[in-house]
């Protein structure tokens, strides 16, 4: 997956984390199943964007 296709749905599973977060609330299994969803998604970015600073290093 493209950093292009990860920074989409970061946004994405962000905008939903907002919205199931007003319907039920910060404690809800959902809310922290989305949270937990948008963390690994970030991991990845957060990984691949390392991979092209290191490779861009050497």
């Amino acid at each position: 997956m493209s950093n292009e296709q990860l920074l989409f749905k970061i946004e994405q599973k962000r905008a939903e984390l907002i919205e199931i977060v007003c319907k039920y609330g910060l404690n809800a299994s959902k809310t922290i199943k989305i949270s937990q969803d948008l963390d690994s998604l970030l991991n990845q970015y957060n990984l691949a964007e390392k991979k092209v600073k290191s490779l861009s290093n050497s």
